[in-house]
């Protein structure tokens, strides 16, 4: 099989490339003087009938403007290789991901209806082995949904059921519903809000991003874990930190998590689950709903920091005359 270059080859041969041109240009120029004013001192001297005349810049000014026309499609086409090849790994990654994904629950569903076709299983165990089951066909639906949501999402094409909602009664009970679903214990999580303001949400999706970042709490954490979040209502937006004491973001990739397919590895946790889709969703659904997200952290082992600001929803108040005829109406 062909092997694939490195980032860094490649960039090697690009700097190689735009030297070689340089050189090339500067050798262009030197030749280009030096044999003008060979012209000049000399020519009238070697024969009275040559005519020196003003040299043309014409062409030199044209095979510059072409080396550097030159150069810059060839920077153009090496930034485009290099955005190609890390897409190209991502897919890679998502390729293995997903499969490894899909893989795991449907072999394990596959193992139980073996284990109850082929052995006389008590009744108590053909209940635990159909809840596992359950367990594992939701998680495949779940998966599926996911990129499902992400198609749509990317094409335009979901529609948000926008409802307004009490901000600081409304979100601490989709925040709380997420941490049931994970089973994650009351003394764990800690939320708290300052403020009373209406937002304009889609319960499901944001049930989706909390779920997310729940799920990336609860993955990334070796130790005891603690969820703090913090919602605040401000005269224009809604401020939401969620805070976990998990194994932390290296600086160098904060701004990466966000984009898709891309994952985290970290040797504490190898065996670490997912697709590198959940914080891209994330951000694409509050994009929706005229939001944004960004990500802090100290560093390794000093936890992970969401901040989530979504816009205040003020209601239109109806005009006067609106008011007159609806009194009018009565």
């Amino acid at each position: 099989m062909r092997r694939r270059h490195s980032f860094a080859y490649n960039l090697v041969i690009f700097i190689l490339a735009q030297l070689v041109w340089l050189a090339v240009l500067l050798l262009w120029i030197y030749w280009y003087v030096k044999n003008n004013l060979i012209f000049e001192q000399v020519g009238e001297e070697l024969s009275p009938q040559i005519v020196v005349d003003a040299p043309s810049v014409a062409p030199f000014v044209v095979g510059i403007v072409m080396l550097a026309g030159l150069s810059f499609s060839l920077v153009l086409f090496f930034r485009h290789l290099s955005i190609q090849i890390r897409l190209t790994k991502l897919y890679d990654n998502f390729i293995a991901n997903i499969t490894h994904e899909l893989k795991s629950p449907l072999s394990s569903i596959q193992l139980y209806l073996e284990t109850l076709n082929s052995r006389d299983v008590p009744l108590e165990k053909k209940k635990e082995f159909y809840e596992f089951m359950m367990r594992d066909a939701a998680r495949l639906q779940n998966l599926i949904n996911s990129i499902l949501e992400i198609s749509a999402l990317e094409g335009k094409q979901n529609k948000n059921n926008l409802i307004s909602h009490q901000a600081c009664q409304f979100i601490p009970k989709i925040i709380k519903d997420s941490a049931l679903q994970f089973r994650l214990p009351d003394n764990n999580l800690n939320v708290e809000s300052i403020g009373d303001c209406k937002v304009l949400i889609d319960p499901y999706s944001i049930k989706m991003v909390f779920d997310n970042l729940m799920d990336n709490a609860i993955k990334y954490n070796t130790g005891n874990l603690k969820i703090d979040v913090k919602i605040v209502c401000h005269p224009k937006i809604i401020e939401i930190d969620f805070k976990d004491n998990g194994i932390g973001i290296p600086a160098n990739e904060q701004k990466k998590v966000f984009q898709k397919f891309y994952r985290i590895y970290d040797r504490d946790i190898p065996n670490v689950k997912g697709t590198g889709l959940g914080l891209y969703w994330v951000k694409e659904i509050l994009k929706n709903h005229k939001g944004k997200i960004s990500v802090h952290s100290d560093g390794k082992g000093k936890g992970t920091s969401f901040k989530i600001e979504l816009p205040v929803y003020k209601e239109k108040k109806s005009s006067s005359k609106e008011k007159q005829k609806g009194k009018t109406n009565e």
